[in-house]
């Protein structure tokens, strides 16, 4: 089932490049690519990809790691190591992060991957991203009504919208979500 999530970017392609057609942005800002990519490093944007299929729900965050951390580098000080710790335990509880209070879900597996979470620091390159796959468990999926992404927001400010993409009962879907609109319903 995996593959049906890493491939939901594609199934949700053309809304996507019709989203961007229509979008109004500054192209000189910086780190602005013409003809930009969907996996564009880009601080401040953050993409979720969201299945909800019968009673399991998939959650796929990647972010860069300046919008969770603050930083990219290696963590160099016990400060640094800290906040990465503080990080990742945060990450490790997505029913907050994604406000889902109903459903009855259980996180059944989590995998939370960044070259700032390895133990042995190799060279980190000055682009680090976080990623984070979450497969819930949801005894009532039909009490899903919406993911509320207000929390995540809240606990990374630096993160200013998020790109989502979501299957769910209702079909597929595309949207930017931001601090101001920050719920999406299933």
């Amino acid at each position: 089932m995996r593959r049906l999530l890493l491939a939901l970017p594609f199934a949700l392609l053309p809304l996507a490049i019709a989203q961007a057609a229509s979008h109004d942005h500054d192209h000189d800002e910086p780190g602005h690519v013409e003809g930009g990519s969907l996996d564009a490093h880009e601080h401040g944007a953050a993409q979720l990809n969201a299945l909800l299929d019968g009673q399991r729900l998939e959650l796929e965050l990647e972010s860069p790691a300046m919008n969770l951390v603050g930083f990219e580098h290696a963590p160099s000080s016990a400060a640094d190591r800290a906040k990465v710790a503080a990080v990742r335990r945060q990450l490790g509880q997505p029913q907050e992060l994604f406000g889902l209070a109903a459903g009855d879900c259980v996180v059944a597996t989590q995998e939370l991957e960044s070259a700032l979470f390895e133990t042995e620091q190799h060279d980190a390159s000055e682009h680090s991203e976080i990623h984070a796959h979450y497969r819930l468990d949801c005894q009532q999926p039909g009490e899903l009504q919406q993911l509320d992404l207000s929390e995540l927001f809240k606990r990374f400010p630096a993160t200013e919208k998020i790109q989502v993409q979501l299957i769910g009962p209702n079909g597929q879907q595309g949207v930017e979500l931001t601090p101001a609109k920050a719920t999406l319903d299933f």
